[in-house]
C-alpha cells in the first residue's frame, strides 16, 4: 500500500494523466513486461479517446455506462471476443488503482461483464517436425547461425518465452547445477534444469561469443555484439520452422506449446510443468490436458486391437 500512496501524492483528475500514473505504478511496482505495458497503453488511450468523443475528459467523471457502451461498440465493429478481453483487463486494473489511490469512488467496471471466448486448443509443432532443428546443415555456418540454432534449442527444451529467451543472462547459466535461471512475468524467478547436450551447446556460443565484442551480458546476441530483441528472435523462428513444419501458425510461442504438449504427451506431471512454464494457475496449464487426452484416443485408435476405429 504504501508503494501506492507514493505514485497518488501527485495525482490529478484528468484521464490522460491518470494513465500515465498507472502505467508507472504497473511498470515499477507490478514490473509488468514491456509487451503487456505497450498493450495496455494503447488500450486504455483508445479508451481515453472514446471518452473524449463523449465529452469526458476527468475520470472521476466516467460511469459504469461508458465501458460498456465502449465494449458493445467494439462487438459490433467486430472485435474478436479476446481483444475485447484483453481491453476490459487494462480497464479494470486501471480502475482499481484509481480507487485504491482515492482518485475516484465509484467503480465503473461494476457491472462490464466479459465476452464469452471460445476455448482453443493450443498449435504445436509435431516432435519429427522438432527434431530437425537438431540437424546442422540447416543453419548457416556463421555465428547468427550457431546463435539460432542454439535459441530454437532453448525455446523447445526449456519452454521459456520469446521475452525470457531475450533477456538470458551469462550468469543465468549454472552449469554446475545444470539450471537455467529465468526471469519471467513481474520480476518472478524460476529455474528450469537441461540436459548435458544443451549445457554443451551453450558452453560452446559462450566460448564464440567471447571473441567479439558484447555490449553487455546477454547470451542471445548478434555478430555485431548487440542483444537479440524480442522481433528478431520471431523473425529467426519464422524464418527456420516455417520450412521445417506444417503447423497453422509459426512463431516463438508455439515452440512453448511444444515444450509443454510433448511432455505431458509422455507422462509428465502437470504441476511440474506449470512450475517449468511460470505460470501462476493451474488454469492456464491445464489447456495443454485437452491436446493429451486427444494424442491418447489417436494412439488407442492406431494401436489397440479392439478399437472401433482405424
Amino acid at each position: 500500500m504504501q508503494a501506492i500512496i507514493i505514485f497518488c501524492i501527485f495525482a490529478v483528475m484528468k484521464t490522460n494523466d491518470a494513465i500515465t500514473l498507472y502505467l508507472q505504478y504497473a511498470a515499477t511496482q507490478r514490473r509488468m513486461s514491456q509487451l503487456t505495458l505497450k498493450a495496455y497503453r494503447e488500450e486504455l488511450e483508445r479508451f481515453a479517446q472514446y471518452l473524449h468523443s463523449m465529452g469526458i475528459d476527468n475520470v472521476e467523471d466516467i460511469t459504469t455506462r461508458e465501458p460498456r457502451q465502449w465494449q458493445a461498440s467494439l462487438m459490433q465493429d467486430g472485435s474478436a471476443p479476446r481483444s475485447v478481453l484483453r481491453m476490459l483487463s487494462a480497464l479494470r486494473g486501471w480502475q482499481k488503482y484509481l480507487r485504491r489511490c482515492g482518485i475516484i469512488k465509484n467503480d465503473f467496471m461494476a457491472k462490464v461483464s466479459s465476452p464469452k471466448v471460445p476455448q482453443t486448443q493450443p498449435v504445436f509443432f509435431k516432435e519429427r517436425e522438432v527434431e530437425r532443428i537438431y540437424d546442422i546443415d540447416i543453419f548457416p555456418d556463421t555465428f547468427n547461425g550457431r546463435r539460432d540454432r542454439l535459441l530454437l534449442r532453448l525455446l523447445y527444451e526449456t519452454g521459456i518465452r520469446r521475452s525470457e529467451a531475450a533477456g538470458l543472462r551469462l550468469s543465468a547459466i549454472d552449469f554446475s547445477a545444470r539450471t537455467i535461471k529465468v526471469l519471467g512475468k513481474r520480476s518472478k524467478e524460476r529455474y528450469i534444469p537441461v540436459n548435458d547436450e544443451l549445457l554443451k551447446a551453450v558452453s560452446d556460443f559462450v566460448e564464440a561469443r567471447s571473441s567479439i565484442a558484447c555490449q553487455d551480458d546477454h547470451l542471445l546476441v548478434s555478430e555485431n555484439g548487440k542483444p537479440v530483441s524480442d522481433s528478431q528472435i520471431y523473425t529467426i523462428v519464422r524464418r527456420y520452422m516455417s520450412a521445417l513444419s506444417n503447423a497453422d501458425r509459426v512463431s516463438p510461442h508455439v515452440f512453448r506449446h511444444s515444450f509443454a504438449t510433448h511432455i505431458l504427451n509422455e507422462g509428465g506431471n502437470i504441476d511440474a510443468i506449470k512450475h517449468l512454464l511460470g505460470h501462476s494457475s493451474l488454469d492456464a496449464t491445464e489447456i495443454y490436458t485437452h491436446v493429451t487426452r486427444e494424442h491418447l484416443r489417436q494412439t488407442y485408435r492406431q494401436a489397440h486391437p479392439r478399437a472401433l476405429e482405424k
